[in-house]
């Protein structure tokens, strides 16, 4: 008996990409709010996977997508953690203080979904190439 995939392997458009990130970037903020009182350090270790399974869940057509859209999602899963008691203004510079203070873990994650997202590239092409080739042996054969 083969083994089964060890994750689902849904196959996203880039906007059901984008989506996925963003949602599960919002959640995971949430999420951190309410059990660490905005731990940003948990926030970025909760955006890792995020990053992964965005870039490995991405369809083939649009896997450029998913390098664009991590770090938009990371904004956006900020917006829970910024302090906001001071209206808006004292928000954003929440939000930007958190973007400047958690770039590590941005730059982390958006790095690992363009690894993931450039090595599936790679495998796609070469897919098609050999496809392509054994087409062309076909007909002339």
């Amino acid at each position: 008996m083969p083994p089964g995939p060890l994750l689902p392997g849904p196959r996203l458009t880039g906007l059901g990409g984008g989506l996925f990130c963003v949602v599960a970037m919002f959640l995971m903020g949430c999420l951190d709010a309410l059990l660490f009182g905005g731990y940003l350090p948990v926030y970025g270790v909760l955006f890792l996977p995020v990053c992964v399974l965005t870039a490995l869940w991405v369809r083939s057509g649009d896997l450029l997508t998913a390098p664009v859209v991590v770090p938009v999602a990371f904004a956006v899963g900020l917006l829970p953690l910024a302090d906001g008691r001071g209206g808006l203004p004292s928000r954003l510079m929440g939000l930007f203080t958190g973007l400047a203070t958690q770039a590590g873990w941005l730059y982390g994650g958006t790095l690992a979904a363009g690894v993931i997202v450039l090595v599936r590239r790679v495998r796609w092409v070469r897919s098609r190439q050999r496809r392509a080739v054994g087409e062309r042996r076909h007909l002339i054969g």
